[in-house]
This record gives C-alpha cells, structure tokens and sequence, in this order.
C-alpha cells in the first residue's frame, strides 16, 4: 500500500500537521525539522495527493512554465532555475514548450493544462500586442520578454536596449569601429532583435560611428545554425567587419564557428560578444563575452509574483512591471 502522510509523520517523529506544512513548502520549519520530513518522505516514497489537496485548498501546488524551445541554452537555463527557484518556495513546475507557434502559444493560455496548475509563467514569441485579449485569463499570469507590453498582467523582462547598448560599447571600447550586428529581423515593431538592433544603433551614435545597413544581418531564427550562415553570407558579400554583435549567445557561438572556420583570428582580427551568458559561452573556445541579463532576477521575481497572486487571490493588486539587472561578461572573445 503507498504510504500516507501519517506514516510520514510517525517515521519523522512530528505531527501530520507538520508534515503538510513541509509538503506545502512553509516558510517558517526549523531546517532539522524540515530535513528529518524530507528524509521520511524519500525512505517511505510518499507521493502526494494532488486531487486530494486540490479539493481541499483549491491549490495543486503546480505552476505551468511555457517558453518557445528547450534547444535554445537561454531558455533551457532560464526553465532550470525557474524549476530550482520554484522548488525552495514549495510549487512544482510543468513545462511547457510551444515553439513559437501561434496556436501552441493560445493553448498555453487557454488549454486543459491550466487546470492542472494554479497559475502560470509565459514567454511568447508568436503572440503580439494584436492579442491583448487573450491574456485577459482568470488566473494568476506572469509574462516575460519583449513581445507583449500593453497587457494587464504581471511582466518581468530585460533591459535589451540597454544591454545591447553596452555590448555595443564595449566593442568600440577594445577599438571595434566596423562592427556587424547579427540576428536582425527587418520590420520587426516589438520583439527582442528590434530592441537589441535600437541599442547597437544608439551606441554608435553615441561615439559618433555612422551606421552602415550592410552591416545589419538578419537572421531568422535564432540558432547557431543562422548566427554562422549570418557570418559567411558577411564575409562572402565582401564587407569589412572588426567586431560582431550578435543578438544571442547562440548566434554568437555559431558565429564563433564561422569566423573560425574563415581562417579569422579572435580576438586579434575580429571581436566577439553575445547577449544571454549561457553557461556554454564559458566553455567555448575562445571563451564568449556576453550580457548576462540577470537570468536569475528574472525567474525569482516571476515565481514571487506569480506565488503572490496564488496565495492572495482576494486581493486587488495592480499588475506590475519588473526589469531584471544587467551587466557585462567580458570574457577572451573580446579581450
């Protein structure tokens, strides 16, 4: 027979209803308490009643986690510590991945899963400010990125004109003055490539550099695979460069590649920087320079608001907008 919480509770030597408490992530346990529950639960296998508890608090304990891919290192770290984070306040995460696409985007909003969680974390890339409406959920919601602002719910995102910005200054700093920008999307009106591409240009107007279209590169998804084929289309086209920007880490390893494979010394004939600080940019060979757009803010602050909003359904709070810190991993690409 599986176990129950009062077998937990006897193995523990503490009440049942210290045993919830714990289960319920309580903030208020002392840690011996705490770790001798712990140790209870994993020697008996408890597995708890999620029907059970939904019946009796309303509350499973679950919150959905959507992102566009997994593939991508950026999302991929940003769902680790949002699962790690998420954990040491008592919920369990279900993830979600919706590929970018528009109809997968609305079932994450509106689909069966929503009633397996009690509120959710979105970061959608096929939705835009057109689709206001369908973030009017009856739900705790929590969006991230850059493609929906004017919606009436939590927000937590970026400073991606700010950071590119920076990127770009850095650059002209180590004596960059021909620098190409990779990930562009022409066209783009809200969006991380339009917002990046802003803070490249503002840079170098700020240091008095002309920006050369030629230099803007587009580059469809954002992969290794396009970063790379950004930078042979550049090289090929016969177009000087000294340093790249390019709009993601991903791109900025395929990048790496490309200028690797092109016989291109870096950072001796041409400079490197990305924006994320995945922990792959670290191990890259040369080591990858990168904004770190305060990945760790930014999935604490979501799981706080959205816990929030979880555990004080009644109350009217106004919805709220956070940017996360951001700062410079330079690092030998650059140096």
């Amino acid at each position: 027979m599986s176990a129950t919480m009062q077998d937990v509770a006897k193995l523990a030597g503490v009440s049942v209803k210290t045993v919830s408490n714990v289960v319920n992530g309580y903030p208020y346990i002392r840690e011996t308490t705490k770790e001798k529950v712990l140790a209870a639960i994993a020697e008996l296998d408890y597995q708890m009643n999620v029907q059970a508890r939904s019946l009796r608090s309303g509350k499973t304990g679950m919150i959905g986690l959507a992102v566009p891919e997994l593939s991508l290192p950026y999302f991929a770290e940003l769902a680790d510590t949002v699962i790690e984070y998420a954990e040491s306040v008592g919920l369990t995460v279900l993830i979600e991945q919706t590929g970018s696409n528009r109809e997968r985007e609305r079932e994450a909003l509106h689909g069966f899963r929503r009633n397996l969680t009690d509120g959710l974390i979105f970061s959608p890339l096929a939705l835009g400010p057109d689709d206001v409406d369908l973030f009017k959920v009856n739900y705790p919601l929590v969006l991230l990125g850059e493609r929906v602002f004017n919606a009436q719910v939590d927000h937590v995102t970026m400073h991606n004109v700010e950071g590119a910005r920076a990127a770009t200054a850095h650059l002209i700093a180590q004596g960059c003055k021909r620098i190409a920008v990779v990930g562009a999307h022409e066209g783009e009106v809200v969006g991380s490539a339009q917002l990046r591409t802003e803070g490249y240009l503002q840079a170098l107007k700020d240091h008095g550099i002309e920006a050369d279209p030629a230099l803007i590169r587009e580059a469809g998804l954002w992969h290794r695979s396009t970063g790379a084929q950004a930078l042979f289309d550049l090289i090929e086209d016969g177009i000087e460069f000294d340093g790249i920007f390019a709009l993601n880490d991903a791109m900025a390893l395929g990048v790496l590649y490309a200028l690797q494979t092109s016989g291109k010394r870096i950072p001796k004939d041409v400079k490197v920087i990305g924006f994320d600080d995945v922990e792959e940019g670290q191990y890259s060979f040369p080591t990858l320079s990168s904004v770190s757009p305060g990945r760790q803010q930014i999935a604490s602050t979501a799981v706080n608001l959205l816990k929030e909003r979880i555990d004080n359904p009644s109350q009217n709070i106004a919805p709220r907008r956070v940017l996360a810190d951001y700062s410079i991993s330079a690092r030998e690409s650059t140096r």
